[in-house]
């Protein structure tokens, strides 16, 4: 657990217990917060960024080339580049993903390459190439990937919405279902005590760790970065730590598994890769299920009913989830989390979004300004949860 709780106290904030290295990200940007401005990185200053990772890491006459800075990512800098080096035979297509001062979400990107390096062998992944978790060589925390072939969403869908969220698989999401429903229950089983996984700390069996440590991480987010009070979310909140649900069995989370967070191949539709792996850790499977049921993350089918990340019915899926995981999902643990689910996100849009694009702390102010637009749906939304409980 984070030593920053003891800390706050003595300074007379709050106490969260959060993982030791949670803690230490969000240390991190709160004191970053009296540094200038963030400025947006230049080619030629990423160029020189990588040759130090990749001269760190031993390789000689390193050439960066066709840097070119990727669309997506709403609060991470993202980049595109090949690498050749003396004992290379051809190029390596890589992706370099660095943190700028503050994000929607902060997170480690030394924590998002070891859970991917951990579930490799069983979930198809990205291959991690370098890690700098503190920005020694890059000048601030980033990690560099395979670039993996495939789409998130088809190539002839029309009206994209951002990160995919509200797209149409059309014909080819038959085909995606089985995989995106076995690829949830096969990490949800994987055994995370046998893996490298030095930067997690693992909930306490038996007890409300799981689901309390995830309330204490966005409490003090929404603590650090609110510009102003919301009545309802400090309310849910309080809810939330009341209600916690006993985790008797903790295993590995995505955190983020949904629609337009996977890559597949055209026309076959096999899924080549899971991506954005920034907020997993190890919870309570409930958890994940409640994300990937969440309304907001499916579609609209032909026949008017709601599919779950725009793939297959919310019965369909559970009741394969259950098959092939072997786990009796306790629905009632489901409804905690979707309280949870939509607290975490009104404090993402309200505090931590608006707060790093209002000090000029991330690259895409304009995005995440526009993110908090939708901080009234998201309001009324845990209002109308809080009023049903």
């Amino acid at each position: 657990m984070s030593d920053s709780s003891s800390a706050r106290l003595a300074t007379g904030g709050p106490a969260y217990v959060t993982e030791r290295r949670v803690g230490e990200v969000f240390d991190r940007k709160v004191a970053l917060r009296s540094a200038p401005p963030y400025s947006v990185k230049t080619d030629q200053e990423v160029r020189a960024a990588l040759e130090r990772l990749f001269a760190a890491e031993g390789l000689r006459d390193v050439a960066i080339a066709d840097l070119r800075r990727m669309t997506g990512g709403a609060s991470k800098e993202q980049f595109a580049f090949r690498l050749d080096h003396s004992a290379s035979e051809v190029p390596e297509s890589l992706v370099l993903r660095m943190d700028p001062f503050a994000s929607a979400v902060d997170t480690c990107r030394g924590r998002e390459a070891e859970m991917i390096m951990a579930v490799a062998d069983e979930i198809p992944v990205p291959q991690i190439r370098a890690v700098d978790r503190d920005g020694v060589q890059l000048g601030q925390p980033g990690m560099v990937m395979a670039l993996v072939p495939g789409v998130s969403m088809p190539t002839e869908m029309t009206g994209r919405a951002v990160s995919g969220i509200g797209g149409s698989y059309g014909a080819i999401g038959a085909r995606l279902a089985p995989q995106f429903i076995q690829h949830i229950a096969r990490l949800h089983n994987l055994d995370f005590r046998s893996r490298a996984l030095e930067l997690f700390d693992v909930p306490r069996p038996g007890s409300t760790d799981a689901a309390l440590w995830q309330v204490d991480a966005f409490a003090r987010c929404w603590h650090d970065d609110r510009l102003e009070p919301t009545p309802i979310i400090s309310l849910t909140e309080r809810w939330l730590r009341e209600n916690a649900p006993v985790c008797d069995a903790p295993c590995l989370v995505h955190g983020d598994y949904r629609m337009g967070n996977f890559l597949f191949s055209e026309p076959d539709g096999i899924i080549t890769s899971v991506l954005d792996w920034e907020l997993a850790h190890i919870g309570d499977f409930h958890e994940d299920l409640s994300y990937i049921l969440r309304p907001r993350f499916g579609s609209i089918g032909p026949d008017g009913q709601l599919l779950v990340s725009g793939l297959v019915p919310k019965s369909v899926f559970l009741d394969e989830y259950e098959r092939l995981s072997g786990r009796t999902i306790q629905p009632e643990v489901i409804g905690y989390y979707d309280i949870f689910s939509a607290w975490k996100a009104a404090v993402v849009v309200r505090a931590s979004a608006v707060r790093a694009a209002h000090e000029g702390q991330n690259h895409q102010d304009v995005l995440l300004t526009w993110l908090a637009t939708g901080t009234g749906n998201h309001l009324r939304e845990l209002a109308n949860m809080m009023e049903q409980v």
